[in-house]
């Protein structure tokens, strides 16, 4: 198991590499070229500048996070084929540069979804929730909700020019439901999996966040059933998951530990994003509010020990990162990535990690 690091670049962060390097544990960066738009090729030269620069910070570049899959893709428009093909010379440019996983995900029009970006916990820290009276019935809305919470930053999912379109992107959508989704994402995979298994690049996908639909928009990776037929349209082992513990947990019903544990004997999960949630007046039927909690158990309601022993105990070997963290000791910036909170996530993932180690290691003897 590697620990890394979300890192947007030096025009995009306010957090530099030299101060990645100093946390304890952490190895490698997930990276990102954000300026590219779906659909079109990432140069390999952009990419080898990236991996230059975190190397130079003594940090490594093996995972990369959101190659966005164009709209035409998931829709199937005319325009797919060609934005394949663009996907498929990422796919060979950025192997040969040494990554190995890329995580994407095939969410309809948003990416994420959150009703507050700095919702006030009883410690005066601030993080990320989702209350759904405060999710609007107008997507319009949502869009002004996140810019004028984005502290400035552009947030990954929610680029400005692509939603300023929403209205025709969602008229684009209107004949799109779960099983149109399903095959367009098959056609996808059977498109790219033979070009990664040649490169050695495992893809990853990222579970819908939330995992039900909103606004109307199908919602096709929620679940053990779904991750279950992933892995079954396409069986390949480059045809992988990005487990994102939190995204899975946001619907009460799906058991997390066991859908670590399956996953990763089956060897599907190559990157892991670790993080707690915590369910808002859980005891209220049919309500699925929370926000997200900082990484130790007893601040949320999962069990951080119970899913790192799901990985570790079925021979987990890819990347993990700690997802997401609060705004804490005065720090300002991207919502849910600053500086402070993710490190004492990796602090806290670390020790959880050793101490399954060596009690592995005491078993055995």
């Amino acid at each position: 198991m590697e620990l890394t690091f979300r890192w947007y670049g030096p025009n995009e962060e306010k957090i530099t590499l030299q101060q990645i390097r100093q946390i304890p544990g952490c190895c490698g960066i997930v990276g990102t070229l954000f300026d590219i738009p779906a659909g079109e090729v990432w140069p390999r030269g952009r990419i080898h500048q990236l991996r230059q620069m975190v190397e130079d910070a003594g940090l490594t570049l093996k995972v990369i996070e959101s190659v966005n899959v164009s709209d035409d893709i998931k829709i199937g428009t005319p325009l797919r084929d060609r934005h394949i093909e663009a996907y498929k010379e990422t796919i060979r440019n950025l192997a040969a540069e040494g990554v190995e996983v890329i995580c994407y995900n095939f969410m309809p029009v948003f990416d994420w979804v959150k009703s507050d970006l700095d919702y006030k916990l009883p410690d005066g820290s601030s993080t990320l929730a989702f209350v759904r009276k405060n999710i609007p019935d107008d997507p319009q809305q949502i869009i002004d909700t996140v810019a004028d919470g984005s502290a400035g930053f552009t947030l990954p999912g929610w680029e400005p020019e692509r939603l300023s379109q929403v209205r025709a992107l969602l008229d684009a959508y209107k004949d799109v439901d779960e099983d149109r989704l399903r095959e367009n994402l098959v056609y996808f995979l059977k498109a790219i999996i033979p070009t990664c298994e040649e490169c050695g690049v495992k893809m990853a996908i990222h579970p819908d966040d939330p995992p039900y639909s909103m606004f109307g928009l199908p919602r096709i990776i929620k679940n053990r059933e779904d991750l279950d037929w992933l892995c079954n349209a396409v069986d390949s082992p480059c045809n992988g998951i990005t487990l994102c513990c939190g995204s899975i947990a946001e619907e009460p019903g799906n058991d997390i530990y066991s859908i670590l544990a399956e996953f990763t004997r089956r060897g599907r999960i190559h990157f892991v994003h670790m993080r707690n949630i915590k369910y808002i007046s859980p005891e209220e039927p049919g309500n699925k509010d929370f926000y997200e909690a900082p990484h130790p158990s007893e601040c949320g309601s999962l069990d951080m020990v119970e899913m790192m022993r799901a990985l570790h105990d079925n021979g987990f070997t890819g990347y993990m990162r700690p997802d997401h963290g609060r705004m804490i000791w005065g720090e300002t910036g991207r919502p849910g990535y600053g500086l402070y909170d993710r490190a004492l996530g990796i602090a806290y993932i670390n020790g959880v990690w050793e101490a399954l180690e060596k009690a592995g290691c005491k078993a055995g003897e």
